[in-house]
């Protein structure tokens, strides 16, 4: 028999091996009832083997391990002592990070410089409770405390004093004087308070002059810190001032009082010793000292005794080690087998589940666990069925609610775009019309005046026997004439707002004429025109005498714009189904307060007797016959921008001209 079982283990490789004893173990487990709960598979066979281990780890301990436990001790009280400097070392370093919050904080300086209680209580309470600070102190330039908070945690209360005197502190004096060390202008140490004794970092508080004006301190207890520490290096925390006396430890006082765990703090600098361990008894028990210096803000604050019990070192028993591998080593291999094969039967559905769940909560909210099991891995996965089926429901009722929402929205921004379009249409066709009509009234009546009046002074000026005066004066008033008909024609030209004729030109070409049109004014003006345009032509239905018109008025106004010369941009580009002409000055710009009103009728902001104020409405005009639309943005020094925008095709469906948006935007640059 035993032969055979043999032979049977030679033929199976080890993966047929695991897989014949797993198939064996799951059914044992599937027969007995009760191994139908997941907790008691997983515990039971898993505490039965934990119980042997544990007894052959009592053996092993008692009776095999050997060695010498003394290094240990001497690692762990070394391994306590960093483990405190690093908590020291780990306060010290939140205690900046609140300061500089505080000290940059926004009123805190003014406040100080102030002596505002009020203010300073508000700020404090609120960046202690936050930040879990146990107490923040403000004093002013002469180390007089203006208020002091305390913050307990645990009771989530506050406390505010007022009158504490912090002059008479060597590093308060220093941080308010400006000095800084080594590591910089701020100092720490551990200071007796009325609230008992602190661990502190103090930081000078500057205005805006850079003035100190008083300094913030941020402390947190020392038997709170202790406490903490404790649980960190497990281990009792005593700390000693620079003279090597006791300020305060977590250990209960001693049959022979304190003075049994202080030093001399002198003899030990004298003897250059870093660490110093020292034996005593304590409580009728024999324990170990050892000593390091404090160290806060790289200097030496005091020192640091880690005080832990020595009963525990004891000579090892020696014996025979390969027993204690070869025990060791069958108890491993008998874990590592159990859980492999636990993790086949449990761990497997748990895995899939998991799987599941990445993939859902990766978007895939169509898959299912397809587990079928009676145990509460069968439950769960029933439970995360139910939950993938309900959550699929939602996610497709959101996005429906999401895609309305969306087309609302939309709707509603095109409606409220209109709307606005509609209103800049009407507050610019009253401003058009009412011009209109006082320009049909009087230009006729006045053209005939101006013409006999111009015609006389010409005839006059022509007699031979007037004096330099007279010649004078005529001229004058021909002159004057002159520009008073330049006027009215141009009031004529606003008023009758002539129907574009519409037709499929190269804006390229047309801006090319408009640079040949204005190449003198631009060469006189000692400007640099700098042309951006595509490389084919860009066709586009549009009246180009019209435009061409526009394009000039504009250029002619930047050159004006320019007295002393500039750079003008100007650029043409697609967009969607728009051209957009830019062009870019780097002029004298236009105030905030008349860049809304450059598109009315007669107002400008040239010399008098420089312009007439129509230019930019009548551009305006054959912009809106055009349904397009021209914008502007303008930076006082810096410059202007003026973007028009037409449509590459003409709407031949809609009569009327579409509404204009005339968008001025002011930008300011730092």
């Amino acid at each position: 028999m035993l032969m055979d079982i043999k032979a049977w283990f030679r033929e199976k490789t080890p993966k047929d091996v695991l897989k014949r004893m797993n198939n064996f173990v799951e059914s044992v487990i599937a027969r007995i009832p009760i191994f139908s709960s997941l907790r008691t598979k997983l515990i039971v066979p898993y505490a039965l083997l934990t119980l042997v281990v544990a007894m052959v780890g009592i053996y092993i301990i008692t009776r095999l391990v050997s060695g010498s436990f003394e290094e240990r001790f001497g690692n762990q009280l070394v391994e306590a002592s960093r483990v405190t400097a690093d908590g020291v070392v780990r306060m010290e370093k939140k205690h900046l990070e609140d300061l500089r919050l505080l000290t940059f904080m926004e009123g805190v300086s003014g406040a100080i410089e102030a002596g505002n209680r009020e203010s300073l209580q508000a700020t404090f309470e609120g960046i202690a409770i936050n930040n879990n600070i146990e107490m923040i102190a403000a004093i002013d330039d002469q180390g007089k405390g203006i208020i002091t908070l305390t913050y307990d945690p645990e009771a989530g209360g506050t406390e505010f004093f007022t009158g504490d005197d912090y002059s008479t502190f060597g590093w308060v004096q220093s941080a308010l004087s400006g000095q800084f060390d080594e590591v910089g202008d701020k100092y720490a140490g551990i200071l007796d308070t009325q609230m008992g004794k602190f661990i502190f970092t103090i930081a000078p508080v500057r205005d805006a002059d850079e003035k100190i004006v008083g300094a913030l301190l941020i402390g947190s207890k020392i038997d709170t810190l202790l406490d903490e520490l404790k649980l960190q290096a497990l281990a009792d925390i005593l700390i000693l001032n620079p003279e090597g006396s006791l300020v305060t430890t977590t250990l209960a006082e001693p049959e022979g009082g304190y003075g049994i765990l202080e030093i001399d703090g002198e003899s030990l600098r004298d003897a250059g010793l870093t660490s110093l361990n020292r034996e005593m008894e304590l409580y009728g028990r024999d324990y170990e000292v050892l000593y390091t210096p404090l160290i806060i803000r790289d200097a030496e604050a005091g020192f640091i005794g880690v005080v832990s019990s020595s009963e525990y070192i004891a000579t090892a028993l020696t014996t025979n080690r390969n027993t204690f591998s070869l025990i060791f080593t069958f108890g491993t291999g008998a874990v590592i087998l159990l859980g492999y094969l636990l993790a086949q039967h449990v761990a497997r559905p748990i895995l899939q589940l998991r799987s599941m769940s990445q993939a859902v909560a990766g978007g895939d909210l169509e898959r299912s666990s397809g587990l079928e099991r009676s145990d509460e891995i069968g439950e769960l996965a029933n439970a995360f069925d139910i939950m993938t089926l309900r959550l699929r429901e939602r996610t497709e009722e959101a996005a429906r609610l999401y895609k309305e929402a969306i087309q609302r929205a939309k709707e509603l921004e095109e409606m409220n775009a209109r709307l606005q379009a509609t209103q800049a249409q009407l507050i610019q066709s009253e401003k058009l019309a009412s011009v209109g009509q006082l320009t049909a009234g009087i230009v006729h009546d006045v053209k005939n005046p101006l013409a006999v009046i111009k015609g006389l002074a010409e005839e006059l000026s022509e007699e031979g026997d007037l004096d330099e005066f007279a010649v004078d004066g005529l001229e004058t008033i021909r002159d004057s004439a002159s520009k008073a008909n330049t006027i009215v024609t141009d009031l004529l030209k606003f008023a009758r707002q002539s129907t574009p004729e519409m037709q499929t030109r190269d804006m390229r070409a047309t801006l090319e004429s408009v640079f040949r049109l204005t190449e003198y004014l631009v060469r006189k003006g000692n400007v640099t025109l700098v042309p951006d345009l595509p490389p084919t032509s860009v066709m586009a239905t549009y009246d180009p005498q019209q435009i061409e018109q526009v394009l000039i008025n504009l250029v002619t106004n930047a050159v004006q714009a320019m007295p002393d010369g500039g750079t003008l941009d100007v650029s043409l580009k697609e967009d969607d189904d728009n051209l957009v002409i830019t062009m870019r000055d780097s002029g004298v710009g236009i105030p905030e307060e008349n860049v809304v009103r450059i598109f009315d009728p007669f107002f400008t902001t040239k010399p008098e007797g420089e312009g007439t104020g129509l230019g930019l409405s009548v551009s305006y005009g054959i912009v809106s016959r055009h349904r397009g639309r021209i914008e502007v943005a303008s930076d006082v020094g810096i410059g202007t921008t003026f973007i028009v925008s037409l449509p590459l095709q003409a709407d031949s469906s809609d009569e009327q001209p579409m509404e204009v948006e005339k968008n001025v935007a002011s930008s300011s640059r730092r």
